[in-house]
């Protein structure tokens, strides 16, 4: 199993609207950017992901797995752009903010530190044990 990262504003996709879509989940979509847009080919069934609010709140709220494998997004007519669909698995039980994880010494060469503007990112597994454990969550 890999571990990801994805970004979203909360103003316009937050965590409730993430848990709200249930087990059938929802595209992450919308994505233009090619590194962001390779990593979702490179992601398989399973794979889970943190789900990180942008702008003014910057934390980490919960984890997802991926529910579909990269597949042309539905948003756009230009065959160069995929997606995954991901469903919410849980919260943590406290925000892990962007000050935390830079704080941490064990993170800091996560890509949330290194290349903070991209939408879609790894975590190695030594990143995700870190975080969730940051979060209160089981990192199963």
């Amino acid at each position: 199993m890999a571990y990801w990262l994805f970004k979203s504003e909360p103003s316009t996709w937050s965590w409730q609207d993430q848990q709200a879509k249930g087990d059938a989940g929802e595209e992450w979509d919308g994505v233009r950017n090619y590194q962001a847009r390779n990593f979702m080919r490179q992601m398989k069934l399973g794979d889970r992901g943190f789900f990180y609010h942008s702008q003014k709140e910057k934390s980490v709220v919960g984890i997802v797995e991926v529910c579909a494998e990269a597949h042309p997004d539905s948003t756009s007519d230009d065959d160069r752009w995929d997606c995954v669909d991901i469903r919410a698995i849980r919260s943590f039980e406290h925000p892990v903010s962007l000050a935390q994880i830079k704080a941490d010494p064990r993170l800091a060469e996560m890509a949330l530190v290194k290349s903070s503007r991209l939408s879609v990112q790894p975590v190695t597994d030594e990143e995700w044990r870190v975080v969730c454990a940051l979060g209160g969550t089981n990192a199963e």
